[in-house]
């Protein structure tokens, strides 16, 4: 089974192909290596994942010394000669695109990056699969596009037409496009929307490793709202169980409707901030320095999965308690940053 992961310098995308080289999966990792944060954690994670940092040059590729049947290639998916070049060579069966630009606050302040990502991106995977006869492509959505809904826990049903932020309105843009060449190619596509996922080799610019990093340094965490937010958090590994899952999980064409289908991967528990806070401090063994402050543009006040179509078709359960999730992340950060553990709490 041959599968391209977009993304694969990326917190999910370094897990993911981790887990699908274990599986016995071919796959090929592509990613841009941005700087929208810390490019030395995604080399770090790529020298995890058998890429030396020394080999990596745009379009070259490298095969892994860690990892069975795992190749990397620097590649920009805005670049839609080298992506076309690249579905044609390799013949994939599976796609699971994962790359986007990422975060709610940076959209407010670079909304172009967003569009040659998450849009221009997108639709070059799409045409891609489109001419190369892709079994399956799964995508990642987004729990952010439930936006102003207020109805808990949020389902695939709501209506979803209230989006608060540019990130949110293209990951909806991309459950609408894939829907659009599901319809008229047959592509079998499946959508999943994340909720807060956190764990491990995780992004610098989430609020969690945020307030760790401040943690350490003794310097004041911003707890926005005042911390009156509800956020499903989602271990990462349980992510990786549902993307898993989901691969396998072709979705047919019946009765003329298009081979399609969307996903909730949450908790399905939401904690509230502050008490994510606490565990936070008790695993890193310190105390926080709080500063409140209102709510920011393009927050909402909680996120809530409804996993119940998840849990019957694809069979999957989140498993790791936040108690759990934060402390292996804590023993990972200590190490990763070669800190110690100097418990002042």
């Amino acid at each position: 089974m041959n599968i391209l992961v977009t993304g694969a310098a990326g917190f999910i995308g370094f897990h993911l192909i981790q887990k699908l080289s274990a599986l016995g999966y071919t796959v090929t990792g592509i990613d841009n290596i941005n700087d929208y944060y810390d490019i030395n954690l995604k080399y770090a994670r790529l020298n995890k994942s058998g890429i030396q940092h020394e080999s990596i040059q745009y379009g070259r590729k490298i095969s892994s010394t860690a990892l069975c049947g795992y190749t990397f290639i620097k590649l920009d998916l805005a670049d839609r000669e080298n992506i076309h070049n690249l579905f044609s060579e390799e013949q994939f069966d599976y796609v699971c695109s994962l790359a986007a630009q990422a975060g709610v606050r940076y959209s407010l302040e670079n909304p172009n990056t967003y569009i040659d990502s998450n849009i221009t991106g997108f639709l070059n995977i799409l045409e891609a699969c489109r001419f190369n006869h892709i079994k399956h492509l799964v995508y990642a959505s987004s729990s952010s596009v439930y936006g102003l809904n207020e109805k808990t826990p949020f389902s695939i049903s709501d209506t979803v037409d209230h989006p608060i932020s540019l990130y949110a309105a293209t990951k909806r843009s991309n459950e609408l496009m894939a829907h659009v060449y599901s319809h008229l190619f047959n592509i079998p596509a499946t959508g999943l929307r994340f909720f807060t996922v956190y764990g491990p080799w995780g992004r610098p610019d989430m609020a969690y490793y945020k307030f760790a990093n401040a943690i350490i340094e003794n310097k004041p965490i911003d707890i926005y709202n005042n911390g009156n937010m509800l956020r499903d958090f989602t271990y990462i590994d349980d992510i990786i169980e549902g993307i898993i899952a989901a691969i396998s999980h072709i979705p047919q064409k019946i009765n003329g409707t298009p081979p399609l289908a969307l996903f909730n991967l949450g908790n399905n528990k939401p904690e509230k901030l502050l008490y994510f806070i606490e565990v936070l401090e008790k695993s890193l063994g310190m105390k926080a320095n709080r500063n409140y402050l209102g709510m920011q543009p393009g927050d909402v006040i909680i996120t809530m999965a409804d996993i119940d179509t998840t849990r019957l078709e694809l069979g999957w359960e989140p498993k790791t308690s936040i108690t759990e999730g934060l402390q292996y992340f804590a023993d990972w950060f200590f190490e990763y940053h070669k800190l110690f553990n100097h418990s002042q709490y």
